[in-house]
């Protein structure tokens, strides 16, 4: 039975724990949506809610307590200033943890993590990386349209030197 023992040790000492969990909760906050195993995701929950408490606070002490949590300093200014007025009458419940299926190399069961309210600015994201994966697309068949014509006259010119001293003869 799992009686009075909270949290979870993830298979590391205390230290590597703590950093994973910071680095988690950092990429979150500034990615606004990450993929990790379900039980790292569970893990960071109350990370994760704790500090965006800590934004809705937004006073000076509250920052500093952010800051010496969170790794970057983009981060601390995300959390403040864009993520954490999102949720400003909602007590909790800020993350959605969305099964995704199983890791292919071990077969972790792998999730989704994402914060709440973030789908606007993740299909903005989503719709840049088409319009560059689509620049890319354009430019590349543009290069090997000027390749392709390139070819076509180096391989027209000796011919057509060929033909000129046939004539000659």
């Amino acid at each position: 039975m799992r009686h009075r023992r909270a949290g979870w040790k993830l298979g590391r000492n205390t230290e590597h724990r703590r950093a994973l969990l910071r680095n988690l909760v950092t990429s979150l906050i500034v990615e606004e949506r990450i993929e990790t195993t379900v039980v790292k995701a569970k893990a960071m929950r109350p990370h994760v809610e704790k500090m965006i408490t800590l934004g809705k606070r937004g006073d000076v002490a509250a920052r500093r307590l952010a800051a010496s949590y969170l790794m970057t300093r983009e981060a601390v200014t995300k959390l403040f200033d864009t993520i954490s007025p999102r949720y400003g009458d909602r007590d909790g419940g800020y993350l959605r943890i969305i099964h995704s299926g199983f890791r292919r190399g071990d077969g972790g069961d792998l999730a989704f993590v994402e914060l709440l309210g973030s789908e606007k600015t993740l299909d903005e994201k989503r719709q840049k990386r088409a319009e560059i994966r689509a620049k890319r697309a354009e430019e590349s068949r543009k290069a090997l349209e000027e390749a392709q014509a390139a070819e076509g006259q180096q391989a027209a010119e000796p011919e057509a030197a060929k033909e000129s001293s046939g004539e000659e003869k």
